[in-house]
């Protein structure tokens, strides 16, 4: 009797829906989450879970997040949990998007619905899972082609190559969305994915209409406001990836740009601590760790004969902690960084790059051996000037006692002024040039 029941719950978790249509109860009813039973033999973590249309629960949807022997724990998309003890659940399967290139110059949601109001999405070809296992390591084709961003700032000290992953590391309000935007209009991607999450709504249209309005026609946008739930705001990078995927597959150079990781994050935290994961660092649950460097690893070259994904990623560290767990974690992940500092920012210099600590780690790929001496010897004339500033502002330092340091005095600050830069400016097309040509002036 025992092996004709399992047989059946077998049967009845591999129909999916075609024979038979699974379905539970709401057992219980929390701020953030429900609890589902009649339901654990027969669903997976990811799987969603949509609520009877009639009665207190309308057309909510939910993703399994947790099971037990008991039932499961399901978390909803919408802001509240608008179902009572009793509700009628039913499994809707794995998530997934069916991308098409027509999908350029949308903005979607983070379940992939339209929020435009241009029409409906077209459905692709070939369906594509949000959670994608990132490329074969020995698979994946090297990372060779430079790119010109047209950041003097970025192309001179941090260049980048196709296919490379990097984060911008500031705290709020100090320009990270702005040097996101000037990154957006760069030359030479076939097409462009965003994922904003965790926004204002109000700087949703600003930014749609003004800084990436030039690439408006060759981008996806996915958008996730701060007001949204959780789970919408977990979810959004995943859509931006699942689309740039595709692109990616057809053969397309692909910029990828999320803002905030840091923000998909702390959803993933709120996700986890529902679950009922115990936080062991700052409040983070052990799997947000992991999450990270599986979501990262997707972008990034692709297999040989495929395009290449070039990923940048906004980090917002709390408090101008650049050692915080979360941004520790996604510095260790990347193929380099650019921190901007407040004290720059403060001084008017934008961006507000600190070029002594930021770093690319493919940066051989794009120098001449002339330009990486020419770099090095321009970064330590830049240290040797930042180490001395109390002294001279004290008037301890007198011109004439090191040729070096008065170097350094005469030629750092137009360095600085040269690097500054506003997002309506003309971009930049020979960051050395352009320096060699503000230095002679």
């Amino acid at each position: 009797m025992a092996d004709a029941i399992e047989r059946l719950e077998r049967a009845m978790a591999q129909a999916q829906g075609h024979l038979v249509q699974v379905g539970g109860h709401v057992r219980e009813v929390s701020a953030s989450a429900c609890r589902i039973g009649g339901v654990g033999p027969f669903v997976r973590l990811g799987d969603r879970m949509g609520f009877e249309r009639d009665g207190d629960g309308g057309d909510q949807i939910g993703e399994i997040v947790r099971i037990d022997a008991e039932g499961a724990t399901l978390k909803t998309f919408g802001p509240r949990i608008e179902a009572g003890i009793g509700t009628r659940v039913f499994r809707l399967g794995a998530a997934e998007l069916r991308p098409d290139p027509a999908w350029k110059g949308r903005v979607i949601d983070a379940l992939g619905r339209p929020i435009d109001g241009a029409g409906p999405l077209g459905a692709g070809a070939t369906a594509a899972p949000l959670d994608a296992d990132p490329p074969a390591a020995f698979g994946r084709a090297r990372v060779r082609r430079p790119l010109v961003t047209g950041v003097r700032a970025l192309d001179l000290f941090t260049p980048l190559c196709a296919g490379q992953r990097i984060g911008i590391f500031a705290g709020s309000g100090v320009g990270k969305s702005t040097l996101l935007a000037m990154l957006a209009d760069a030359e030479g991607f076939d097409s462009v994915v965003v994922a904003l999450v965790g926004e204002r709504g109000r700087e949703v249209r600003e930014f749609l209409e003004g800084p990436i309005a030039k690439a408006r026609a060759r981008s996806v946008i996915v958008v996730s406001t701060g007001d949204e739930s959780p789970m919408m705001r977990r979810q959004a990078p995943k859509v931006a990836l699942s689309v740039a995927e595709s692109f990616r597959d057809r053969g397309e150079s692909v910029l990828l740009i999320i803002d905030s990781v840091t923000r998909y994050a702390h959803a993933a935290r709120d996700v986890a601590l529902a679950a009922g994961e115990p936080a062991v660092a700052r409040g983070y649950p052990p799997s947000v760790f992991s999450d990270l460097p599986r979501l990262l690893e997707r972008a990034g070259p692709g297999l040989d004969g495929q395009g290449s994904i070039t990923g940048v990623f906004s980090v917002l560290v709390d408090g101008d902690d650049h050692n915080d767990p979360v941004a520790d974690a996604i510095r260790g992940t990347l193929d380099g960084h650019v921190v901007l500092d407040r004290a720059i920012a403060e001084q008017g210099r934008y961006p507000a790059m600190d070029l002594l600590g930021s770093i690319s780690r493919l940066a051989s790929e794009v120098w001449t051996p002339e330009q990486r001496d020419l770099v090095r010897k321009l970064k330590a004339m830049m240290a040797r000037y930042e180490e001395t500033r109390d002294l001279r502002l004290m008037g301890g330092y007198r011109a004439g006692t090191d040729a070096e340091l008065d170097q350094a005095i005469g030629l750092v600050p137009k360095i600085y002024e040269a690097m500054r830069q506003e997002p309506g400016q003309a971009p930049s097309r020979d960051a050395f040039l352009e320096l060699a040509q503000s230095l002679r002036g």
